[in-house]
């Protein structure tokens, strides 16, 4: 009797130990898959954009399936300016955002304690901006504007504009020209343009509080959100505007006013728009970040894939309602090869609207040191800094090695080659020194301060 009892107390204990042993082993790979490296963990997202062009790869990553190959599911939020939008991704109401170039810089550098550090692992775009003034302004312009093949020689210098302005003054009137946010693309290239032709622009004063930009100018600068750019001109608030397309060209399309200058004529193959997400987000989720960057890199490869071949259609998809609400043909006017100035006057420019061709969305450490001299050159940083300083600024906010994840990981996958990243393995992230077209000035990037130090106009 006490022999079957052992006998089945044995039994029972071998029974629930081996009960356990399966249950463990059953949840061994549940638990192998929550600590992968490849656990999704964020799948439901919410990423911000302004209405202009060159949100392209994120609408066209939603569009084409890019985003859910990689099981992520994307809602694109149009923002009403990019004040708002920054704030939005700062306080986590936003998972990520199409973003200006330097607006990341901004937020390591803002000596605000409640700015939360973005960074970018993704440039979206390159050379998408351009400087239009009114009609009126242009006829006046234009008697100082040297003339080629009956055209207008290019690029314009805003010395011709000198004049205008001095008529304002002489009738106590300000001159005021539209920009889109102070540590923006569109700031910096209006600043650099009006400097380079004997105007001054205006500097900031953080440290005594005076975020004007306008101290010491010949011009006022004024933020206004992008699709109010024509409004606020035709209005007569503004006579003129720095902004992405395509507030440039339907403002020509429609006769309002004359684009003078392209952003690539001042600052060529710069990065204009980035991918920008917290540090923080980045940090918890790593994975969710990497797929999101793989996804972008295909979109933009498909806008510029053989020869811009599916151009067309993807000015049809950004020009739907829920993307920038404006006729495909005014979208299509510089995502197709071309820019039109004035009525009648088109000229190629096939690398104005880049999204892969050439630098692949890498965001490069370079791009990054350019607008920091900006920054610089025009107040917002307080005081002089070594040029090991912008490099290592720049390092913060901008990070190609997660680009690098990213591109390998396709590559990895069979989803893209190896040969459509020549430089992946070999690049340090820095572009080659480069001369503007606008006004000879050389940028090096391992040298910012000398370059601060060619302009006449600013701070060094």
């Amino acid at each position: 009797m006490k022999k079957i009892l052992l006998n089945k107390v044995f039994l029972i204990l071998y029974l629930v130990g081996l009960s356990f042993l399966l249950a463990s082993c059953q949840k061994e790979p549940d638990q192998e898959t929550a600590a992968s490296p490849l656990a999704i963990e964020k799948t439901t997202l919410t990423i911000g954009f302004v209405k202009l062009t060159d949100m392209a790869p994120l609408a066209i990553a939603v569009e084409k399936g890019f985003f859910k190959d990689e099981g992520l599911n994307v809602k694109l939020e149009a923002q009403p300016s990019w004040g708002v939008l920054y704030e939005r991704v700062q306080k986590d109401e936003l998972d990520a955002a199409h973003m200006l170039a330097a607006m990341p810089l901004a937020s390591f550098i803002d000596p605000s304690s409640n700015k939360t550090p973005i960074i970018t692992p993704f440039t979206l775009s390159y050379n998408g901006a351009a400087i239009t003034v009114s009609n009126n302004v242009w006829n006046e312009m234009k008697k100082n504007v040297p003339m080629e093949h009956n055209l207008p020689k290019h690029p314009i210098s805003a010395s011709s504009l000198r004049p205008v302005i001095a008529q304002y003054k002489q009738q106590q009137k300000l001159f005021k020209l539209g920009m889109t946010f102070p540590t923006g693309t569109h700031n910096y290239m209006l600043r650099y343009w009006l400097a380079a032709g004997g105007i001054h622009p205006g500097t900031y004063d953080p440290a005594h509080n005076n975020t004007s930009g306008n101290i010491g100018s010949d011009v006022d600068l004024t933020v206004i959100p992008p699709p109010e750019m024509i409004s606020t001109m035709v209005e007569g608030v503004t006579s003129g505007y720095s902004v992405g397309e395509p507030w440039n060209q339907k403002a020509v399309k429609k006769g309002f006013g004359v684009s003078v200058i392209t952003s690539d004529a001042i600052w060529e193959n710069g990065a204009d728009k980035v991918f920008g997400l917290t540090q923080k987000f980045a940090q918890q989720n790593p994975t969710t970040t990497l797929k999101l960057v793989k996804a972008l890199i295909r979109a933009s490869h498909w806008l510029d894939e053989n020869n811009y071949a599916n151009r067309k259609e993807a000015t049809e998809i950004i020009a739907q309602d829920n993307y920038i609400r404006v006729d495909k043909d005014i979208i299509a006017n510089s995502m197709t090869g071309v820019f039109e100035y004035e009525p009648g006057d088109v000229r190629p420019a096939k690398s104005f609207h880049t999204f892969f061709k050439g630098q692949y969305g890498i965001p490069y450490y370079s791009d990054a040191v350019w607008w920091l001299t900006q920054m610089r050159r025009w107040g917002q940083i307080s005081t002089s800094q070594t040029d090991q300083w912008y490099l290592e600024t720049a390092k913060q906010a901008y990070r190609p090695d997660l680009y690098t994840q990213a591109a390998q990981a396709l590559i990895d996958e069979g989803k893209m080659q190896v040969t459509q990243f020549p430089t992946l393995k070999s690049n340090a992230f820095i572009k080659a020194p480069q001369t503007s077209p606008l006004d000879q000035v050389v940028f090096d990037a391992h040298q910012p301060n000398r370059f601060l130090a060619a302009f006449k106009i600013g701070y060094k």
